[in-house]
């Protein structure tokens, strides 16, 4: 018996057998495992390169104040990010709250009333719904409020973009057309970065004019290239997911074309200001050293969705993606088929963390959901996607959503607990 295995039976009273079904999983993806290590690779350099090319150094890392004119770190650590996602120019602020903010900016900036936006990876992530106007209240602000017209193309079948409706869709008053990556609270694939290269390439062979926008929550660092590498004009994400390597306090980042940044920074601030202005409260040593540590982190936590998915399939559950599958975010998706089962897997994942290991997770309302939901993350950054965390609403067919680690260590004793949680409550 390994020494971890006997610790784990001995001190933390793991049942064997669930020990047992994470042994098998691992050898069966021991190749993939080799493989995602040379992305990873890949991209440590790649980052190493862009803060060498900016001449990071300690200077970078003090504090300004007032109006934060001339903050060397904020403009540093700007163009950082533009080098690393090959952009024009690029937005990191700490006061960007979270990915939807991020993407609100985007949206809000750039569209004006008449315009006409397109979804092409069906429905979006649930906090954006109410941005866009497709619920809420009149009044509220949406886009819809202001007069841009949704549409929505849904995926095919096997999860792809269907780029025959997507063609007829567009008008002559479409501006943009948005693809997320991540699966969100959604059963399917997420969107390769090869598959986002020839929608932009579909679309643009239609009207060159037309903006492409992604949203690259928890999708960095998963491939060797970035959307904005194969296409998208303008994308956006959350530090406290994968490019904040789990040290960034709090903020977001879009990354883009000069003209839509400029635009986007308008609505960041003031017009005629844009991002001139605006501290970062001594934030950019965290930002850029979690984005150091970006790419390793992002590998322990695709490792643990993996041995997720493999675990679950060897034990009969749906899972999406496959364990086999490319993948091109960190989330792990598995079909538990009861309230009992999600509630149970989530309570393993809590006891599973440094922080707040004590506490129960209960399904609450929360702030843009239509269903009670359930989230599990003993955190260092409270709602830091990038550490281990399992959530989803309480609702048919009872689908838990699996992320993070920032450690594949820490996502395995995460798999580890929940299925030792759903055991003890006669759920395996």
């Amino acid at each position: 018996m390994k020494k971890t295995d006997k610790f784990l039976i001995e001190e933390l009273n793991i049942d064997p057998k669930i020990l047992s079904y994470i042994n098998e999983a691992e050898k069966q993806l021991e190749e993939q495992f080799k493989t995602l290590d040379d992305v990873t690779e890949f991209n440590q350099y790649k980052v190493l390169g862009a803060l060498q090319k900016n001449r990071v150094s300690d200077k970078h890392f003090s504090w300004n104040t007032g109006y934060g004119y001339n903050d060397a770190g904020r403009e540093t650590t700007e163009q950082v990010f533009a080098d690393l996602f090959k952009t024009e120019d690029a937005i990191v602020r700490p006061i960007i709250v979270n990915g939807t903010h991020a993407l609100s900016l985007t949206l809000t900036g750039i569209l004006r009333p008449g315009d006409e936006i397109i979804y092409c990876t069906g429905k979006p992530y649930d906090t954006l719904e109410q941005v866009i106007g497709i619920k809420g209240k009149a009044g509220d602000g949406s886009l819809k409020d202001f007069g841009v017209v949704y549409k929505q193309v849904e995926l095919k079948p096997d999860g792809t973009i269907d780029l025959e409706a997507l063609g007829k869709t567009i008008t002559e008053k479409t501006k943009m057309v948005c693809m997320q990556r991540a699966t969100g609270y959604g059963w399917r694939k997420s969107m390769s970065v090869d598959e986002m290269g020839e929608c932009c390439s579909f679309v643009k062979s239609i009207n060159p004019d037309i903006i492409m926008m992604a949203d690259n929550c928890y999708g960095e660092f998963l491939d060797v290239k970035e959307p904005t590498e194969v296409g998208v004009d303008v994308m956006a994400g959350s530090l406290i997911k994968n490019p904040g390597g789990g040290l960034a306090l709090t903020g977001g980042y879009i990354a883009g074309k000069a003209d839509l940044i400029k635009l986007i920074s308008y609505r960041l601030t003031t017009v005629g200001i844009g991002k001139e202005c605006g501290l970062t409260f001594g934030q950019t040593r965290t930002m850029l050293q979690g984005l150091f540590m970006a790419p390793k982190v992002v590998n322990g936590a695709l490792k643990g969705a993996m041995l997720c998915a493999k675990v679950f399939e060897n034990l009969g559950f749906d899972v999406c993606p496959g364990s086999e599958d490319v993948r091109s975010d960190i989330i792990q998706c598995v079909k538990l088929g009861t309230a009992e089962g999600m509630i149970a897997f989530c309570e393993g994942i809590q006891a599973a963390a440094p922080v707040d290991a004590y506490v129960t997770p209960v399904p609450w309302d929360m702030p843009g959901y239509d269903d009670p939901v359930i989230m599990a993350a003993g955190a260092f950054v409270q709602g830091s996607s990038i550490e281990l965390s399992a959530d989803g609403p309480v609702r048919e067919p009872y689908i838990v959503y699996f992320q993070g680690g920032l450690t594949y260590e820490y996502s395995k004793i995460g798999v580890i607990k929940g299925l030792q949680a759903m055991l003890e409550k006669g759920l395996l």
